[in-house]
């Protein structure tokens, strides 16, 4: 009996495969500068990131991805209270425009989701384009009495549960619930307090 050999195949650098691991506190100023890539140096005042502001995102819950040794996408899921009931907003996700085609956006979603879940929470939050989202399971359904803490596309506003009915006459603004991070001091507070 012949012994078949798979050939083996060059991969071309933009097939070059990438890793997801949780996020590192050395991944910090790679992904501060891969947000502003991606959404720009006025990101800071969207909405959604009022839910961020001043809190830290979710045990467990914040993925880098990885190719040769550079971080290409990153996703963050965040406590919240959805109309009193507890849930995450997932955002932002964000992947390095040149490896857009490489499916680390989809990858990263589906790592993330499946965390939340297997970490118990209920339901996951976004504000995003619904077409792209509802390969996720995302959608409006739930949504409808919901709103943020600012402007916002009300179409764009989305859900997914992964306990059926968690949503289900959700009401009123969506609130951070996060463990909030301790403020750094600033070196002239903390020379003011020296002398």
């Amino acid at each position: 009996m012949t012994a078949f050999r798979k050939p083996q195949i060059a991969l071309p650098s933009k097939a070059a495969p990438f890793a997801i691991r949780a996020e590192r506190a050395a991944d910090v100023a790679m992904r501060e500068a891969l947000l502003d890539a991606c959404f720009g140096e006025n990101r800071h005042s969207r909405t959604c990131q009022r839910l961020r502001d001043g809190r830290a995102p979710a045990a467990g819950l914040a993925l880098s991805a990885m190719r040769e040794g550079k971080l290409v996408g990153t996703v963050r899921l965040w406590h919240v209270s959805a109309g009193g009931r507890p849930a995450l907003v997932l955002g932002p996700l964000a992947v390095d425009p040149a490896c857009r085609e490489l499916g680390i956006g989809a990858a990263l979603m589906h790592q993330a989701l499946a965390a939340a879940r297997a970490r118990g929470h209920a339901a996951v939050i976004l504000l995003g384009d619904a077409p792209y989202y509802a390969r996720f399971g995302f959608s409006a359904e739930k949504t409808g009495a919901l709103a943020l803490p600012g402007p916002f596309e009300r179409d764009r506003l989305l859900a997914i549960e992964f306990r059926a009915g968690t949503l289900d006459g959700a009401e009123g603004v969506i609130v951070p619930t996060g463990a909030a991070i301790a403020k750094r001091r600033s070196v002239r507070t903390l020379q003011a307090h020296a002398a």
